[in-house]
């Protein structure tokens, strides 16, 4: 597996750079860190606190933030998983790896689509 390249992803990402990115660390997924407040994402890092620090780091606030795993050649609402340990949180309510609250759910879905392009 070649060194993380955390990438910070404000402006857009192909699902063909995320297919490549999958490719080099595991295979068939990308974890991913969603600000929801920012509506921005980190892609590429091999564990998501790495994801999440680098978002702190860029001004982010620990609350916002969500790791997800994304499936880029998965369709439909398969490629997405809500599953990580940052989000392990019972003092926001969120007691599992997964983001209970429905309502977070859709705003990171909402985010990701926003995000990522069919498209070169």
């Amino acid at each position: 597996m070649q060194e993380p390249q955390l990438r910070i992803v404000r402006d857009g990402v192909s699902r063909a750079e995320l297919i490549a990115l999958s490719q080099q660390q595991f295979g068939d997924l990308v974890k991913a860190v969603v600000d929801v407040e920012r509506r921005i994402m980190v892609v590429g890092g091999e564990l998501h606190s790495d994801e999440e620090a680098l978002l702190l780091d860029d001004g982010s606030v620990q609350t916002d933030l969500w790791g997800i795993n994304l499936y880029p050649e998965a369709t439909g609402s398969d490629w997405i998983e809500y599953d990580s340990m940052v989000n392990v949180r019972p003092s926001q309510g969120n007691r599992s790896r997964g983001v209970d609250d429905p309502k977070i759910r859709e705003v990171i879905l909402a985010i990701v689509e926003s995000l990522v392009s069919d498209h070169e």
